[in-house]
This record gives C-alpha cells, sequence and structure tokens, in this order.
C-alpha cells in the first residue's frame, strides 16, 4: 500500500523532468498534470498487481486522485469511467450471464466434452481452440464472457469444490491469453486492429485490406494458441490425466437437458443477431454508422425484453470487474491527453534509433507490449506508431513489419487484468489472484516476444513482407 503511494508522491512532487525529443528535433514537455499522470499510474499499477484493495475500488483512485490534484477536469476524468468500451463489457458480461441462466451453457460444454473426451489434456485445446477460432469473429471481450459460463462448467465435473486447482488455474488464465491471440488474425477480434490500419494509412498513404492482415497474422495468432497450450500443459498440468467415464457421462447429460426451451432459442437468436450485425458493419456501408456498443446493449434490453433476465439478475453483474476496466480507461485517456503517453513513447523509442534493425523493431514491439498491460491497447498503437514510423525508414525498416508486429503484441497482455477485458473476466473465477496472473504472465510475454522475433525473421519473410528497405541517408 505505501509503495504505491510513496510512488505517487515521489513522481508527482518531483523537479520538472527534461523534455523528450524525437529524431526530427520536436521537443515533449513533461508537464506537471503529466506528471501526475504517471504518478497515478504507478500508484494503481502497484495496487493492481499486489490487490492491495478490490480491483475496482483501485479503480475509483485513479478518477479520485485525478480530481484531487487537478490532473484532469473531475468531470473529464469520471466521464471515462461509463465510456462505450466500458459498457461493452457491460453487455458481454451480460450474454456470459444469459448463457448460464438458460442453460445454454450445459447444452455446449457436455457437447464439447462428449467430443473432446475424457484426457484432461485434450479438454485444454477444445476450450483454447474454441477460444480462438470464435474471437475470429467476435469481440475478444463478448467471447470471453461467452465461454466463462461454458468454463465454470467443466470445472464444476473436474472438482467437486470450489477451491482452485491447477487445472481451474491454466483452463481460465489460459482462455485469458489465448482470446487475445486469437483476436489479432481478423479485423473482427478487437478494434485495435482498425484503428491501427487507420493510422497506417494516415502515416504511411498505402491501404492494407482486411484480407491482407488476416494473411500475416493467421500462422502467428494460431502458432501463440498452440504454445500456448504447452506452455499451461507444462505449468499448469492438471491433478487428473484424464477423468474417468467423462465422456459417456457428458453424452447422457447433454440427453437429459431434452429438446432446446423457449428461453434457449431466443436467447441464441439474440445472440446471433447481435454477432452478425456487429461483424457486417465492417462490409456493409448502411451498418457502418451503428456504433457496436449500441449494437450490444440492445441485445441486453431484448433480454429482459422477452423476460430472460429480470431486476434480480442485476445483484449477480460482477461489479468490481466493471469499475476496474472504467479505472482502466480513465488512466488511459489521462495519460494519453496530458501528453504522458507520448513523452514515455519518444523517449523509449529513441534509444533504438542507432541499433540494428532487428533490435529496433523488437524494442517497439516490447514498449507496445508493456503499455498495453496499462492502458487501452489502441492507444498504446496510436502514440508509438507514428514515432516508429518516422525513425524506421532512418534504418531501413519497413513499415509495414513495424505496423504488424505492433499488433502482436498489443493483442496479448499477458501481465496485469486491466490489459484486456478477458483477463478481467477470467480473474471472476476465483481460481488465481492478480499476483499469480503476473508472475505467469512474465515467462508468457517472453514467449510471445520470442515469437514476435520468429515472425520477423522468418514467417513473415517467406509469406513475402518486406521486411527491410533501402535507408534513408
Amino acid at each position: 500500500m505505501f509503495t504505491g503511494i510513496t510512488l505517487f508522491i515521489f513522481v508527482y512532487y518531483c523537479p520538472p523532468w527534461p523534455d523528450s525529443i524525437d529524431p526530427m528535433g520536436k521537443h515533449f514537455v513533461l508537464s506537471q498534470q503529466a506528471k501526475g499522470a504517471i504518478a497515478v499510474f504507478l500508484l494503481a499499477a502497484t495496487w493492481w498487481v499486489f490487490e492491495v484493495v478490490p480491483i475496482g475500488v483501485t479503480s475509483l483512485t485513479i478518477g479520485v486522485l485525478q480530481a484531487l490534484f487537478m490532473i484532469r477536469d473531475p468531470k473529464v476524468a469520471f466521464k471515462d469511467f461509463m465510456d462505450p468500451s466500458v459498457l461493452f463489457i457491460f453487455g458481454s458480461i451480460v450474454i456470459g450471464m444469459v448463457f448460464t441462466k438458460t442453460g445454454l451453457t450445459k447444452r455446449i460444454a457436455y457437447k464439447m466434452l462428449s467430443i473432446v473426451g475424457e484426457k484432461t489434456s485434450r479438454i485444454y485445446l477444445g476450450c483454447f481452440v474454441m477460444t480462438a477460432a470464435l474471437s475470429h469473429v467476435m469481440a475478444h471481450t463478448a467471447v470471453a464472457a461467452t465461454m466463462f459460463p461454458l468454463l465454470m462448467a467443466i470445472h464444476a465435473i473436474y472438482s467437486d469444490n470450489d477451491q482452485p486447482t491447477k487445472f481451474g488455474k491454466g483452463l481460465f488464465i489460459g482462455m485469458a491469453y489465448v482470446a487475445g491471440a486469437g483476436s489479432i488474425v481478423t479485423l473482427l477480434g478487437a478494434a485495435r486492429g482498425a484503428v491501427a490500419l487507420g493510422f497506417y494509412k494516415d502515416i504511411m498513404n498505402v491501404d492494407i485490406s482486411f484480407f491482407e492482415l488476416t494473411k500475416y497474422m493467421f500462422p502467428v495468432g494460431w502458432l501463440m494458441t498452440f504454445i500456448l497450450w504447452g506452455f499451461f500443459m507444462l505449468f499448469f498440468k492438471p491433478e487428473r490425466s484424464r477423468i474417468p467415464g467423462l465422456k459417456e457421462k457428458a453424452g447422457r447429460m447433454y440427453s437429459e437437458l431434452g429438446g432446446w426451451s423457449r428461453q434457449e432459442v431466443i436467447t441464441t437468436i439474440i445472440i446471433v443477431a447481435t454477432i452478425l450485425i456487429i461483424a457486417l458493419k465492417n462490409f456493409i456501408p448502411a451498418l457502418a454508422g451503428l456504433h457496436k456498443t449500441g449494437i450490444l446493449l440492445c441485445s441486453t434490453i431484448a433480454f429482459f425484453l422477452f423476460n430472460i433476465l429480470d431486476v434480480d439478475d442485476l445483484e449477480d453483474i460482477p461489479w468490481n470487474i466493471i469499475l476496474l476496466f472504467a479505472g482502466a480507461m480513465s488512466i488511459g485517456f489521462c495519460l494519453w491527453e496530458t501528453g504522458a503517453a507520448k513523452w514515455m513513447a519518444v523517449n523509449w523509442l529513441v534509444l533504438f534509433q542507432n541499433s540494428a534493425p532487428i533490435v529496433f523493431i523488437l524494442g517497439m514491439a516490447f514498449f507496445v507490449m508493456m503499455m498495453t498491460n496499462f492502458i487501452m491497447n489502441v492507444a498504446a498503437i496510436a502514440i508509438s506508431l507514428p514515432v516508429a514510423l518516422v525513425i524506421a525508414p532512418y534504418l531501413g525498416v519497413g513499415g509495414e513489419v513495424i505496423l504488424f508486429s505492433a499488433l502482436v503484441v498489443a493483442g496479448m497482455p499477458f501481465l496485469l487484468l486491466v490489459g484486456a477485458a478477458p483477463n478481467a473476466i477470467a480473474y471472476n473465477s476465483k481460481q488465481f489472484t492478480t499476483g499469480e496472473f503476473f508472475l505467469w504472465g512474465i515467462p508468457a510475454s517472453i514467449i510471445l516476444m520470442a515469437v514476435t522475433w520468429l515472425a520477423v525473421t522468418v514467417i513473415w519473410p517467406l509469406m513475402g513482407m518486406e521486411i527491410y528497405v533501402p535507408k534513408i541517408l
């Protein structure tokens, strides 16, 4: 607790820090408000990792400090707590609740278990493959909310009590990690891809298509999925190698569910329609103006209109998780709007302006990977891409490799719950602590950087990507 407070006080009251200077000679001043943003950022990160208070309360602290120390206008700081992205997470969690309440979760879980069989290694693989595949066609937040009750049902069959197990830790942390790996493959998995392509077009005047992005990201996303399966089999090897009789039991339990109920049918129609509209808005101009959060919240309203949910269900929503992401949005915007994030990005990237091209690429990727654990991945890309794309030609590095390597690491924040919604949703299982998540995120992040290096040096060149270009002298 005092470590976080001490970091805040030290940074906030420290004398002014020197400007950061980009390769073009432009100065970026670190204002008192920007320094305050970094101070809040350090306190929040410390408290989140060590779970000093409930994670939602740490988020409230973020808003309070911005208001009390006049880092940002209180109206702005607290408005971020109801950002559309936060409400999108709310809507995704409601979908997960509906899956559980209507019995669709058990129906899907029993069918999957009857297919994958009794080996816990195959159950891991089946859950991870399903998560990654779904993340190609729907937002990874919604995928995590959909998979969460399914994994809870599977773990309930594996263990008779609510105590954490190695299998449970691997199942839920793995789901969060793999949702990120799957989401990088298409533009439908998360907003970061479309935003990054827009930035790239504005800066480089090059248009990258949906299918070109998928072409380069597909092998990387699925390579990470299978590597993560091996990672969790190694470090979270289930206590039981198999669950005897599970296949027959799952088949029998599926049969006992009987025919589909009216609620299950209506729920399925609402969810499929919601996912379809969100997916098609990228291809049909008439739907382009519809905001994905508005579409998703229509499903929430529909669940109440058709009496699938009632007012009592609102009490079951994990507001601790909602507040967690509300605070993450607030600190992300705070770092962005005060200029603190830009100051950090320029200071970091200029360290590599005279280094070998591969070192520069991985250095930029490392910065994005670290920042995306604390702020929105869209913001992490937005602050680093422009600087990196200015430096790249002087080192003989192609623009595309900068873009795609940033997108790979931005999709997989393995250290903190606030890095991505699936991380926070998985935490709701109570199978692991924030400290455990952070600890195991370190080797997972090292693996991610190794895979990024492999993509840059081997995979993408074989696929025809131009990694190196003539240097600008």
